[in-house]
C-alpha cells in the first residue's frame, strides 16, 4: 500500500499554505473551541479544507494548531515539512503561532482509495496539554468510498430478517429488558420464551412489556408455527452462505484480538476464537459490507462500544460466528449476529442488529433495537 506521506501532491507548500490562512484568520471567535472539515471530489481525487474557531479566551494567545489523520491504529500528523507518521511522544505540531479562526486547504486532488476510514482530528492548545485536557479537538472528517462499495455482496437473510431476536431453544430475560423487533422461537415452544411476562393474542402470537413488537413460538396456530419453520431455515442458510464466501480481504487479523481497529468493508477470516478488549469502529460509506468470519468463540469486553462511521450501517454487518457469542455487561454492539450456538448479553448490554442463533439467546436487563431496513 502507498505510504501515507505520498499520497498528497503539493504537500509542504499546501502545509505552508495552511499556516498561513490561520495567521490571516478572522478575529470572530466563540465562547468555546469548534472545529470542522468538508471535502470536494471524489475519494480518488480530494481536496480537503478545516476550519478552526478559536475560543474567546484563547484569541490572540501563542499556542498550537494540530492535524492529524488516524488509519487502522496508525497516526498520520500535518506538520511544515508535510505528513509525517506518529507512534509516541510529543504531537508533532503544525504551526506554533497567534491563535486566530481560520479555514485552508490541508491537501488537494489527494487519492485516498486505500485510506477509506481515515478519520481526520484538528485541534490547538497553548500546549499540547491544554489541548487534550481542554478537548481543543474534534474528529471532523472520515474518508469514504463514495459511491464505490467497498466489501462482498450483502448476505441474504430471508424472512429471518424479520426478527430482532431468533432462536430455537430459548429466548430468556432477566427484567427489564428493551427488544425493538419481534422475537420468534422454533422448534421450541412458547413455555421456552421466559422472563417476560407474555400476554397472549389469540393463538398466533404474544406481546410483552419489555419488547416494542411481537412474540412468537412454534406451538402457536398457522400461520405462525409455519412461518418460523422458514424463518429458521433462512437463518440457517444465512448462516452458510456468510461462512461459506471465499477468498477474504483481511485473513487472522490482530490474531483474533481486534480492540481499538477501525475495519472498513470487506471480508474478514479468524481461524479462532475474536474478543474485543477495546472500542472497535466500523467505518465505510453506507453501502459497504462486512462479513467477519470467525471460527471460535466471539467476545466484547464490559462497557467496551462497537461504533459505526462514515455513514456505515449495521444492517449491512454480518458477523457469522460458529461458537458463543458474548456481549459483556454494558458493551455495545452493532451488526447481525448469526451464531451457530449461543449468543448472550450481560447486565446492561445493548445491540444494534440482530441476534440469530442455532440455540439459545439470554438477556440480562440488555436492550436490542433491530437496524433500519
Amino acid at each position: 500500500m502507498t505510504s501515507f506521506q505520498t499520497i498528497v501532491r503539493q504537500k509542504a507548500r499546501l502545509a505552508l499554505f495552511l499556516i498561513s490562512a490561520l495567521l490571516m484568520g478572522t478575529a470572530q471567535a466563540a465562547p468555546t473551541a469548534s472545529f470542522s472539515a468538508s471535502g470536494v471530489g471524489t475519494t480518488q481525487s480530494l481536496t480537503l479544507s478545516a476550519t478552526v474557531n478559536v475560543a474567546d479566551a484563547d484569541l490572540g494567545k501563542t499556542g498550537n494548531y494540530y492535524a492529524g489523520f488516524s488509519f487502522e491504529n496508525s497516526w498520520y500528523f500535518l506538520t511544515p515539512q508535510g505528513w509525517t507518521s506518529y507512534s509516541t511522544g510529543t504531537v508533532p505540531v503544525l504551526a506554533t503561532t497567534t491563535l486566530y479562526s481560520g479555514s485552508a486547504v490541508l491537501f488537494a486532488n489527494g487519492d485516498l482509495t486505500n485510506y477509506v476510514g481515515a478519520q481526520l482530528y484538528i485541534g490547538y492548545g497553548l500546549t499540547e496539554s491544554d489541548m487534550l485536557a481542554n478537548a481543543k479537538y474534534s474528529m471532523v472528517y472520515t474518508v469514504t468510498a463514495d459511491s464505490v462499495k467497498l466489501g462482498p455482496a450483502a448476505v441474504l437473510l430471508g424472512s429471518s430478517a424479520n426478527f430482532a431476536i431468533l432462536a430455537k431453544s430459548a429466548v430468556s430475560t432477566v427484567p427489564a429488558s428493551a427488544i425493538t423487533g419481534d422475537i420468534g422461537l422454533s422448534p421450541a415452544a412458547t413455555s421456552f420464551l421466559t422472563g417476560f411476562s407474555l400476554t397472549m393474542v389469540g393463538t398466533t402470537s404474544a406481546t410483552s412489556p419489555q419488547v416494542t413488537g411481537t412474540l412468537y413460538g412454534a406451538d402457536m396456530s398457522p400461520p405462525t408455527n409455519s412461518n418460523l419453520t422458514t424463518a429458521v431455515l433462512d437463518m440457517q442458510n444465512a448462516y452458510t452462505d456468510a461462512a461459506g464466501r471465499p477468498t477474504p480481504d483481511f485473513l487472522n487479523l490482530g490474531t483474533g484480538n481486534i480492540g481499538g481497529r477501525t475495519l472498513t468493508g470487506g471480508l474478514y477470516n479468524w481461524g479462532t476464537s475474536v474478543t474485543i478488549p477495546g472500542d472497535l469502529v466500523i467505518s465505510g460509506a453506507a453501502n459497504d459490507v462486512w462479513i467477519l468470519q470467525i471460527s471460535g468463540d466471539l467476545t466484547i469486553s464490559a462497557n467496551k462500544r462497537i461504533t459505526l462511521a462514515g455513514g456505515a450501517q449495521a444492517k449491512n454487518i454480518f458477523w457469522q460466528v460458529a461458537g458463543e457469542v458474548i456481549i459483556e455487561a454494558g458493551a455495545h454492539f452493532e451488526g447481525n449476529i448469526l451464531s451457530q450456538t449461543a449468543i448472550t448479553m450481560q447486565t446492561g448490554a445493548s445491540l444494534t442488529g440482530r441476534a440469530l442463533a442455532q440455540t439459545m439467546v439470554a438477556l440480562d436487563s440488555a436492550t436490542v433495537a433491530k437496524p433500519a431496513p
